[in-house]
């Protein structure tokens, strides 16, 4: 009896997947070209179009980089920098330390919430410029007027975040940890606390963004030094130039301090998940 032996199909082998041509622009040094090209566009539309308005109307790239230089050299630029700076992160620390725990009760005990919710509600949707005057009646001139203002404006995004991670976190996790035994205030702490932490990050990031807008508005009425105090000097004199130095300043400081705050969570906060 013969046995036939098939002999099985040999095929190529397939060729490498070729890396397709869209991966370059998810490198860094892409990243950092796209961002590079997309400023200088900017500036240049920009001196385009200073070409066609007067310096008070509109001033030129070039004349607003000799108002940075004359800014810094008399120490008004950096001045105004540490002062507005120092504004910032003490409110927006304290609407962290206040909004947080605010909004952990609100979202876990319903009555708290049912008790708060009003105000919450009601204050959250009145800007801070309407308590400027008010604020500096009450709290006077100096720096905790303008605190308290960025305390404001920052208190309800964090506890609203807050409140929304509390509600969010999975009914299945709760009934585990009852039935292991863990009381209310132990699920509250080592349950809820750490579920809610990427809502918590997301508040504090948009709040920080909220005490930048908030800011020029606080030193505008009773400041004599920062970077709001800086540009509404500069519209007394029509130095529009001084105008823009103090609006670039803002945008790349919010930009810069939102970048830290990445990092931190990236380096600490890891282990939460937290995507930023």
């Amino acid at each position: 009896m013969t046995t036939l032996e098939t002999e099985s199909p040999r095929y190529p082998a397939a060729a490498p997947e070729a890396r397709p041509a869209t991966a370059f622009f998810d490198t860094r040094l892409a990243r950092f070209l796209t961002g590079a090209f997309s400023v200088s566009l900017g500036l240049l539309i920009w001196e385009v179009l200073s070409w066609h308005f007067q310096p008070l109307f509109l001033p030129s790239p070039q004349l607003t980089f000799y108002a940075v230089g004359e800014l810094w050299e008399d120490g008004t630029l950096l001045q105004s920098i540490g002062a507005s700076l120092a504004r910032i992160m003490a409110g927006w620390s304290l609407g962290l330390v206040i909004g947080i725990p605010i909004g952990m009760l609100m979202g876990y005990f319903s009555f708290v919430r049912r008790l708060l919710d009003p105000y919450v509600e009601f204050f959250r949707f009145i800007p801070p410029i309407a308590f400027v005057t008010l604020a500096v009646i009450w709290l006077g001139p100096g720096e905790a007027s303008k605190v308290a203002l960025i305390l404001y404006t920052t208190i309800f995004i964090v506890t609203i975040n807050t409140i929304a991670g509390v509600l969010s976190v999975s009914e299945l996790r709760l009934r585990a940890a009852a039935a292991l035994g863990a009381g209310r205030l132990q699920t509250l702490l080592t349950v809820i606390f750490p579920s809610t932490i990427p809502y918590m990050v997301t508040g504090a990031r948009l709040a920080m963004g909220n005490s930048f807008l908030t800011i020029v508005s606080a030193e505008i009425v009773a400041a004599q030094v920062g970077v709001g105090s800086m540009i509404w000097t500069a519209r007394n004199y029509g130095k529009t130039e001084w105008v823009f130095v103090g609006i670039i300043t803002l945008g790349l400081l919010g930009y810069a301090c939102d970048r830290i705050v990445r990092f931190i969570v990236q380096r600490l906060l890891k282990r939460y998940a937290v995507a930023v």
